[in-house]
């Protein structure tokens, strides 16, 4: 498309908005709503491309690259963006499985994800990601630095009250007692770690492969004097030794740079991790499509090159399949997914507050890809195109045998009274 095509595509579309969106093109002519709440200024007209097709995945690379501007608040940058996209981002990678082509797809996207989830390669992912700088993170994030999808139990929380109250939701669910073994499995910067240890008296183990959120956490374990109750380990799940199982484990905001390769070996390792009669709360990110692994429209491309390499979502239908295929029985699952917007979005108004002070701890690149991440993260829970789902899964308490009625009743209650305040 010549650059002349292609402005005259541009104003096309731009005629066929709502909300409207203004453009200033290379050399200061505007074209577009002049009342528009959100200005794209164009320092290079191979993004004109992109804005035409509804690209909005390379509109994003585009704003972090500095081949665009954008001046106005997130909330209407996605507003325009949502309008602007070409066609239903759940619908990427939807094959006839049928077909000789399909299988071979598939194939070679497992081997793919089999290669990219090697051990050495996901500690250089997790770090790209987590290490980026946890002045940078704290700018936006909670005091206590929780870095997953909030519970806001009563709608008027605010951020750090509803991350509060997921880490207790958590605790809840699995039943935590004074004196268990507790693992947490991406420990983050150790907020539901040390959460159970103070709250539940649990003796509480974490791992991470971030050295950022690994040097932190034995920074405040010291501090607060808990050397003897938690610990805190630069670990890959693959190494932690089964001869000492665990009576709980959470894994929160994780699995979900595990891949759909190493899944079912995931969670088999859970399950040898855990006691007969043992409890896994698996919180994470989902698919909204069945046959999804990232979005389409250039999202998922987006993602990966600048936010999360290496991440892989399936549908919760799918990761139930895995667990059960592991022997750890599914007792409860609960949809998070609008909890994950307002989340996302106290995030994006806490850096969009703070983007003066992060451009100083972090590079440009990094701070405009996260502006584009948060807010449309947001977008993509609020249209279902992503969801969240904690799914509590048991370890029977008996000898697995055989037949239908394999294994002894689990533990679970009756009831969910326990779970809710």
């Amino acid at each position: 498309m010549s650059a002349i095509a292609g402005t005259a595509a541009l104003e096309q579309r731009l005629e066929r908005l709502t909300p409207p969106l203004a453009v200033v093109l290379p050399g200061g002519r505007r074209i577009g709503s002049k009342d528009a709440a959100v200005t794209v200024r164009m320092n290079d007209l191979a993004a004109v491309t992109h804005l035409v097709t509804g690209r909005i995945g390379k509109v994003g690379e585009d704003y972090v690259e500095g081949r665009i501007d954008i001046d106005g608040g997130m909330r209407d940058v996605m507003a325009l963006a949502a309008e602007l996209m070409a066609g239903d981002p759940t619908e990427v990678d939807v094959v006839a499985v049928a077909t000789p082509v399909s299988w071979l797809q598939q194939l070679v996207h497992l081997a793919r994800s089999k290669a990219r989830h090697r051990p050495e390669v996901d500690a250089e992912q997790i770090q790209f990601h987590y290490d980026v700088s946890d002045d940078f993170y704290a700018l936006w994030l909670d005091p206590k630095r929780v870095y997953s999808c909030a519970y806001y139990r009563d709608a008027g929380m605010d951020l750090a009250a509803a991350q509060e109250a997921k880490l207790d939701h958590i605790c809840r669910k699995l039943m935590l007692k004074e004196g268990e073994r507790f693992l947490d499995i991406g420990a983050g910067w150790g907020g539901l770690l040390l959460h159970a240890a103070e709250n539940y008296g649990v003796q509480a183990r974490g791992i991470t492969l971030s050295r950022n959120q690994h040097a932190y956490v034995n920074k405040v374990i010291h501090e607060r004097g808990l050397a003897g109750r938690v610990r805190m380990d630069l670990l890959d799940y693959r190494s932690l030794p089964d001869n000492e199982p665990f009576d709980k484990i959470a894994s929160v905001g994780m699995f979900e740079h595990v891949g759909r390769a190493q899944l079912p070996a995931y969670f088999a390792k859970i399950h040898g991790l855990l006691k007969p009669g043992g409890l896994l709360l698996n919180h994470g990110i989902t698919a909204g499509g069945t046959r999804n692994h990232q979005l389409g429209s250039g999202l998922g491309d987006f993602m990966e090159r600048y936010i999360f390499p290496g991440g892989e979502l399936l549908h919760v239908s799918k990761v139930l399949e895995a667990t059960s295929e592991s022997g750890l029985e599914a007792v409860d699952v609960e949809s998070l997914r609008p909890h994950y917007a307002k989340t996302l979005w106290a995030w994006s108004d806490g850096l969009e507050a703070n983007v003066a002070t992060a451009r100083s701890v972090t590079s440009e690149s990094v701070v405009r890809a996260y502006r584009v991440y948060l807010a449309g993260s947001a977008l993509a829970f609020e249209r279902a195109w992503i969801s969240l789902h904690q799914m509590l899964c048991a370890r029977r308490t008996g000898d697995p045998g055989s037949g239908p009625m394999r294994g002894a009743q689990s533990a679970f209650p009756f009831n969910r009274s326990y779970m809710y305040p």
